[in-house]
C-alpha cells in the first residue's frame, strides 16, 4: 500500500474520531445542530474557547454571554454562537477580520434551561466547541416586548450608546442599541430585528462582520475588542431596511 494511500485513510480515520466525540452536556439537540448549523464538519469539544454565562438566568429576556476565541488566535476564520434548545437556536455569526479579537459579549432569550455553544471555525476546517449550560425559569424567548411598552420607543429606534475603553494594547467597544428585536414569537407582532452589523475603520473597509438572530435579547448589548487606537465606525441594519451608525 502506497504511503499516500496510508496518509488518506490515517486523515479519514482522524476526521471520524473528531466528529464523533461526545457532547459533555449530552444535549439531546446536539447531533440535530452539527448537521443543520455546522453541514456535520470535523469538530472538536475545545477548552479553549471559553463560553461563559450566569448558572442561572434571572431573566431570561436577558442572559448575558460571553465568548473568548483568543487562546486560538490567527487561526480563527468564523465563530458560531446557539442555543441547543431555543425555539430560535442562532444568536450570531462572527467573522473577525486581523484587526478585530475573536471575542463577543452579547444579550440573549432563552426559552428554558439549554445548553450554550460557540462553534469557532479555524482555518484547518475544524470547528472547534465550547460550551456551557444556563438554567433558567423559562418564557424568555415568548414574552411580551419591554420596548414596546415604553412611551416613544419608536423615536429611540437605532440610536447607539456606547464607549471605547483602552486597555493596553488593546480597545474594548461596549454599547448597546435601542431596537425592539421582535422575534415574531409573540402573537400579532412580526419578525423586527438587527440582522447586520459591521465594524469598520475611518476609511469604511470593513473590519468584522456581525450577522445576528432574533434570540438576540432587546435593545441588544454588544462588546468586541479591537487592535490599537484606530478610530473605528459601527454600521447596523435591521430586516425592514433601517440603517443606522455610530463612531467610537
Amino acid at each position: 500500500m502506497s504511503a499516500r494511500i496510508l496518509l488518506l485513510l490515517f486523515a479519514f480515520h482522524a476526521s471520524s474520531a473528531v466528529a464523533a466525540e461526545a457532547d459533555p452536556l449530552q444535549s439531546v439537540m446536539w447531533e440535530y445542530h452539527h448537521k443543520g448549523l455546522l453541514n456535520s464538519e470535523p469538530y472538536v469539544f475545545d477548552e479553549r474557547v471559553q463560553v461563559q454565562v450566569p448558572p442561572f438566568a434571572e431573566d431570561s429576556r436577558q442572559v448575558p454571554v460571553h465568548i473568548d476565541a483568543r487562546a486560538l488566535g490567527d487561526e480563527v476564520v468564523r465563530i458560531e454562537a446557539f442555543a441547543d434548545l431555543n425555539p430560535i437556536p442562532r444568536i450570531f455569526t462572527f467573522t473577525p477580520g486581523e484587526q478585530v479579537v475573536p471575542l463577543v459579549a452579547i444579550r440573549i432569550r432563552v426559552q428554558q434551561a439549554t445548553p450554550i455553544r460557540a462553534a469557532v471555525l479555524t482555518r484547518d476546517g475544524v470547528w472547534h466547541i465550547g460550551s456551557a449550560r444556563v438554567d433558567a425559569a423559562g418564557g424568555g424567548c415568548t414574552a411580551p416586548s419591554v420596548v414596546r411598552a415604553q412611551a416613544g420607543w419608536e423615536d429611540r429606534l437605532g440610536e447607539v450608546v456606547g464607549a471605547r475603553f483602552p486597555r493596553g494594547e488593546f480597545s474594548r467597544l461596549r454599547l448597546q442599541v435601542s431596537h425592539p428585536m421582535d422575534n415574531g414569537l409573540v402573537g400579532g407582532i412580526p419578525e423586527f430585528f438587527l440582522n447586520q452589523a459591521e465594524l469598520r475603520d475611518a476609511d469604511g473597509k470593513v473590519m468584522a462582520e456581525l450577522e445576528l438572530y432574533p434570540a438576540v435579547a432587546e435593545n441588544p448589548n454588544l462588546s468586541l475588542e479591537v487592535k490599537g487606537g484606530q478610530e473605528t465606525r459601527l454600521w447596523l441594519r435591521d430586516n425592514n431596511g433601517n440603517e443606522f451608525e455610530a463612531a467610537f
